[in-house]
């Protein structure tokens, strides 16, 4: 079982009194049943799944009545159980399958007999669907694929590096050479490989790479077939804009132009379908702000953005052939730099930190700015050797030197701070 951070957050949850039934929210085969299963049966003395998918039988324990006892009663009676007050964690997994038990929630919390956890992978697309949320009965959590430092601990790497490592972010001191060479190497590795957890299980299980990319490629064809399936009306373009993704993160300026898929193509026609990626937690959007003010919503132009997918494996799977090759010896720049800057993107957003760049008339751009503290901090990704050549972060410091927190480039080379700018190694973006 690989070591996730999310088991910090259910054993807070498990520790609350009077809680909250827990969902938790992510793309498909991020780990969530994996994972809330392992916990499930380690943490308490009976262990209830109900995958709504799998068995739609359990969906008409809900289709009544919505009294805790009635829906009990019926799960009894399908054969699910034991049910045991305080000894039991009742998962209902695919609940979008389940819109009523959705509503239920607040009344078996209420009852306050079990615990409760929810999971679905495109809760974000079936809203619609729930005829009554149980405001104030969940509490939210999101799930992702693995970031670097759960990748480090697959990859056999202890805390005590790892802690060598933030301690160099903090200082802002050179990482030792060695080291430094080795945790390159293995973010080379995590980009061809991703987060994925079974994709991630099979490399470092075995190092074949084959196998990986075929569970990548397996991985793909299921997201397909959810668009296929769910996106109605739209799954024409939303797969027209999913396959779009990295030929457009391979241009210089990464934004995504609608028209370069068709002539003449409008946010009009192609928004739904590219917000129905992002609802899925398939793809994420990063909206250019058009001022250097806080709080960028207020400055969000969103007609113009960059999308993201949520795995570098996955991107690089869907790049070109051999790719996976040139960028385990060393090449990390191909097709500019699109999976640096898409590596990036997925750290702060397994952060909980929004997407935002900065374009000023085309000619100053920003990769990142997020707020830190009361002031804007700014990140530049490089993924060749001209790290230290930044124009457009020397005019935001010129320009916003009293509004900016932290100047940073992020690169394949170590730390070093220099004229207001602090360098970091790629990998750093784990500390954020």
């Amino acid at each position: 079982m690989l070591k996730r951070k999310i088991f910090n957050e259910l054993n807070r949850w498990k520790s609350k009194q009077d809680k909250k039934a827990l969902l938790v929210q992510g793309a498909r085969q991020v780990g969530k049943t994996t994972t809330i299963r392992y916990f499930g049966t380690r943490n308490y003395k009976h262990f209830i799944e109900i995958n709504f998918e799998r068995t739609p039988l359990a969906r008409e324990a809900f289709a009544g009545n919505k009294d805790a006892g009635t829906i009990i009663m019926n799960l009894s009676a399908m054969g699910f159980g034991p049910f045991e007050k305080g000894e039991t964690l009742i998962f209902f997994d695919e609940i979008q399958s389940c819109p009523d038990a959705r509503t239920a929630i607040k009344f078996l919390v209420e009852d306050g007999s079990y615990d409760y956890i929810e999971s679905g992978s495109l809760l974000g697309i079936n809203y619609r669907d729930v005829s009554s949320y149980p405001v104030g009965f969940e509490h939210r959590i999101n799930m992702y694929p693995l970031d670097f430092e759960e990748f480090l601990w697959a990859s056999g790497i202890s805390d005590d590096v790892i802690n060598q490592l933030r301690a160099s972010y903090m200082s802002v001191t050179p990482v030792v050479d060695f080291l430094h060479e080795r945790i390159m190497e293995i973010l080379r590795q995590y980009m061809v490989v991703g987060g994925m957890p079974e994709a991630v299980a099979a490399f470092v299980g075995n190092k074949d790479l084959s196998e990986t990319m075929q569970i990548q490629r397996d991985i793909l064809t299921s997201y397909r077939d959810d668009i296929s399936k769910y996106a109605g009306r739209n799954r024409q373009l939303a797969r027209m804009v999913f396959d779009a993704i990295p030929l457009q993160l391979s241009k210089e300026d990464k934004r995504f132009v609608l028209s370069d898929i068709e002539k003449g193509a409008s946010q009009r026609k192609y928004g739904d379908a590219t917000q129905w990626l992002a609802d899925a937690g398939v793809a994420y959007f990063s909206y250019n702000t058009k001022t250097f003010e806080l709080p960028f919503a207020f400055g969000e132009k969103r007609n113009l953005y960059k999308l993201f997918i949520l795995d570098t494996g996955l991107l690089c799977n869907l790049c070109l052939p051999k790719m996976q090759f040139q960028v385990l010896n060393g090449d990390i720049s191909i097709n500019k730099g699109a999976l640096t800057e898409n590596y990036v993107a997925c750290e702060l957003v397994k952060r909980d930190m929004a997407l935002n760049y900065y374009d000023r008339k085309s000619k100053q751009e920003l990769d990142f700015v997020f707020q830190e503290n009361n002031g804007i901090s700014v990140i530049e990704v490089k993924s060749g050797n001209d790290y230290m050549r930044h124009a457009s972060l020397d005019a935001a410091i010129k320009s916003f030197h009293d509004k900016i927190e932290r100047a940073m480039v992020l690169s394949k080379f170590n730390v070093q701070e220099k004229d207001r700018v602090v360098y970091y190694p790629l990998y750093m973006t784990m500390f954020f």
